[in-house]
């Protein structure tokens, strides 16, 4: 099971120099009660280079959520286009979607009627590919990888606390072997230790596993520990896309508010303070 579900994910990726993600020239526009619409992204262009962590960041209504789902496919632009793995967006809602594209919600989105051996076999059953038995197992396997026991799998969500809602949600994630994995405020909710529990382990799998990650985050701490760049939205558009540092220096009222105020200011005191305890 595990070989085949590879195998699905390795035919869907791109050439190793072609992009995972590619927008180009994307509008979002809403419509607002009483008329006329508004427009959250105007000609805005973006690239997911193949292996790296790429972190959305931007003020409030800038549509960071909004352009996540796009490239899910879950909702679609009023114009431009947006390619995921080589192939338009539009047929990641075919039934194989799971194979190439893994998301975390920000709550978890688990069913509360199934257990969490259920919840996280879902995707694999739905394809009907292979017997329950097979999926079950691999979902077991893949429980132990994001860090949870084998006696936690007949546990009900209502059990569980928000770590392991998360863990669980992740192992769903991840079932069908995806190259690309999407992250919705993936620490949001979580006390600090949980929180910093979790990062680990996403860097530990991003790196085990070769994944390309988009990631929507407000958390410094998340960002600082997992960005390799950051997009930043504003004026409609992604207005730098790069590494933390060039960021920080790109002159901006949201970058100033954001990365160089106070909030900022802790979060890389603490990141530069637990890298100098792990470099004693």
């Amino acid at each position: 099971m595990v070989e085949g579900s590879t195998l699905a994910s390795a035919m869907t990726r791109p050439a190793d120099d072609a992009p995972m993600i590619e927008v180009r020239g994307l509008w979002s526009v809403f419509p607002v009660p009483g008329g006329g619409e508004v427009v959250v992204h105007k000609d805005l262009d973006l690239t997911v280079r193949r292996g790296e962590i790429l972190t959305l960041v931007g003020g409030s209504g800038t549509g960071k959520t909004v352009l996540l789902r796009q490239m899910l496919g879950l909702n679609r632009p009023a114009r431009g286009s947006i390619t995921v793995l080589g192939r338009p967006v539009g047929e990641l809602t075919d039934a194989g979607a799971a194979a190439r594209v893994g998301m975390l919600f920000q709550q978890g989105a688990l069913f509360s009627a199934f257990s969490v051996l259920d919840n996280i076999a879902l995707p694999l059953r739905e394809t009907r590919a292979i017997p329950d038995a097979l999926a079950r197992e691999a979902a077991l396997l893949k429980l132990q990888m994001v860090g949870l026991k084998p006696g936690d799998a007949h546990k009900m969500p209502a059990e569980l606390s928000g770590g392991m809602i998360k863990r669980v949600a992740l192992a769903r994630a991840l079932i069908m072997d995806p190259p690309l994995l999407m992250l919705d405020e993936p620490t949001a909710g979580l006390d600090p230790d949980s929180s910093d529990a979790f990062v680990a382990l996403l860097r530990s799998l991003h790196r085990e596993l070769g994944l390309t990650v988009v990631m929507v985050t407000h958390d410094l701490d998340t960002l600082f520990e997992l960005a390799d760049r950051v997009a930043v939205l504003a004026e409609q558009h992604v207005i730098i896309a790069a590494p933390v540092p060039e960021v920080l220096a790109f002159d901006h009222p949201f970058i100033r508010h954001f990365f160089l105020g106070e909030r900022g200011q802790r979060a890389m005191e603490l990141l530069r303070t637990r890298h100098g305890e792990k470099g004693q």
